[in-house]
């Protein structure tokens, strides 16, 4: 899968805010926005208390750490890294 990564810097210089962007996989895919958190498993947890549901279970990427799809009680896709 094709995936860049991006990164900003701010006006002094320091880096800011980072991602990445990958191609789609099919015409009908959908933007899905990933939040970074210090912990998969607390923020899910916090997901499915709220009335979020997992779309894409927790899912490991070698390198770099987990991965959880969900949606938001209004069906809006995010991902949690």
């Amino acid at each position: 899968m094709e995936n860049w990564s991006v990164t900003t810097t701010d006006h002094n210089g320091k880096e800011a805010l980072g991602g990445g962007m990958s191609k789609r996989q099919m015409p009908q895919q959908q933007i899905t926005n990933f939040i970074d958190v210090k912990s998969v498993d607390e923020y899910l947890s916090k997901v499915e208390r709220l009335g979020g549901k997992v779309v894409v279970p927790k899912t490991y990427v070698p390198g770099m750490g987990y991965y959880v799809v969900c949606l938001d009680t209004e069906n809006n896709s995010f991902g949690i890294f």
